[in-house]
């Protein structure tokens, strides 16, 4: 795996109910800052994203927001951000901010969070990149979701690898340092065609 530069977080544009996900998004803004890595994340002055941010930016880190017009237009959009993108669509943002990422990170989050990884997941297991994505799980948060994965695999919708592909940990140091070891398997067939 090469090295991580640039890291895309997913996370929610609301601060949930635990006050632990929003000082886990600031943790996690200030400790990519840090270690020189590059923030890309959804171009929101709000929630989980606004905390992540303005850690990131606050500690002097380098953040990309990318943001569709839309959601711009509605007065959410960080212009505290030096390097906001505003783009024509969702499409275009996910595409862009997986192509400016080396790893993907999703932090607790809501339906748009759970699809922006569930569509880098995807591509993984299609091959269409070769990027390390791991959930940064804050009390427990993703505890149901592993539960769900585990499950496609024993009722074989999921393949064990493409299941491994997706790591879990409630550190971020810990997470990084399985990236830095993580290998993309080669593109699984995913079709059973001896099942019937």
């Amino acid at each position: 795996m090469p090295a991580v530069s640039s890291v895309c977080v997913f996370c929610g544009s609301n601060g949930g109910a635990d006050p632990a996900y929003l000082e886990a998004a600031a943790t996690t803004g200030r400790a990519l800052a840090e270690r020189g890595l590059r923030l890309v994340y959804g171009g929101g002055k709000v929630g989980m994203m606004g905390a992540i941010a303005d850690a990131a930016l606050a500690a002097g880190g380098d953040v990309v927001g990318v943001i569709p017009q839309q959601i711009f237009d509605l007065e959410i959009g960080h212009e505290g951000v030096s390097d906001l993108r505003v783009v024509r669509s969702m499409h275009e943002r996910k595409a862009l901010m997986a192509e400016l990422a080396d790893a993907f990170v999703a932090l607790p989050g809501g339906i748009g969070t759970f699809e922006e990884l569930f569509e880098v997941y995807t591509w993984a297991q299609l091959g269409l990149h070769r990027k390390p994505l791991g959930l940064l799980d804050v009390a427990g948060y993703y505890a149901p979701l592993e539960g769900m994965l585990d499950h496609a695999v024993e009722q074989r919708f999921l393949r064990p690898e493409t299941r491994a592909m997706l790591v879990r940990d409630d550190s971020l140091d810990a997470l990084l340092e399985r990236f830095a070891d993580w290998v993309a398997p080669g593109v699984p067939k995913w079709l059973d065609r001896d099942a019937t």
